[in-house]
């Protein structure tokens, strides 16, 4: 039988009392053999840790001040034991038979360093929403490169998972990044791996009013493309990040204004 490798997942988590749960089934559920689930608590006082200490010795847990999100992956990075590591933020989820899927990947191909897969979008009640976008992701998503990633960044951190060698090799996530540590660790990593691509959806990435993606998405948008500068000196494809910014965000605004008249009516 083939050797399935221990996967890590770490949740930072902060005052998420209303979703932390349905995140942390979605990942015990997986039925996933040798998991490890690390959650990182920010100090919350809204009832999180009470559900925490519900789930006993089925995960692990700290619950203290930390200079934030980014500050919470690391720690809990460095808490970690297994072979393959991920981040899942406490309101998101995974898809049924994600962490198999992964773990079959990594088994398989033991040179890939990193895999990510397709993502859904979610609100508040796990409906389904924004289904253009994600149709148009997972369309550059199946022709990723890395110059693409300089322009665009495809790559859904819920459904993104990899190899402990990579932290070994290119360190933790930049504490100085709060809205997109994420896509400067894909540059990061992409610029010595490409990604396997798995065309199968392994996690649901949640939008909601009070998010901090959906209430800060142009400041996220603009610091992509100031991170994508410090990662190339090209001119044409810096501009054309600069466009894709420039049409993303006027998407976003368009959206979200839609969303808005919706609840009103």
């Amino acid at each position: 039988m083939e050797r399935l490798p221990r996967i890590s997942v770490i949740t930072p988590s902060y005052n998420q009392a209303h979703f932390i749960e349905r995140t942390i089934r979605s990942v015990l559920e997986q039925g996933y053999p040798d998991l490890e689930l690390i959650v990182v608590d920010g100090g919350s006082t809204d009832g999180t840790v009470d559900i925490l200490k519900r789930y006993g010795n089925r995960l692990r847990w700290v619950s203290e001040r930390d200079e934030g999100q980014t500050d919470a992956i690391n720690k809990g990075i460095g808490m970690s034991t297994g072979e393959i590591i991920a981040y899942l933020n406490s309101d998101d989820l995974y898809e049924p038979g994600a962490l198999h899927a992964v773990a079959r990947h990594f088994a398989a191909q033991p040179d890939s360093m990193w895999v990510t897969g397709f993502c859904r979008i979610i609100d508040e009640k796990d409906r389904e929403m924004r289904r253009a976008i994600t149709a148009w992701k997972n369309f550059l998503l199946r022709r990723f490169s890395y110059r693409l990633l300089l322009v665009t960044n495809p790559v859904s951190q819920p459904a993104t998972f990899w190899r402990r060698k990579v932290v070994d090799e290119i360190g933790l996530f930049d504490k100085g990044q709060h809205f997109v540590m994420d896509y400067d660790y894909w540059l990061r990593i992409g610029r010595k791996h490409a990604p396997a691509v798995l065309e199968t959806y392994l996690a649901a990435f949640r939008v909601y009013t009070t998010s901090k993606t959906s209430s800060s998405f142009l400041r996220s948008f603009r610091q992509e493309l100031e991170v994508a500068k410090r990662h190339s000196t090209s001119p044409v494809l810096n501009a054309l990040h600069w466009l894709n910014y420039f049409c993303i965000a006027s998407a976003y605004l368009v959206l979200n204004s839609i969303a808005r008249l919706r609840k009103k009516t």
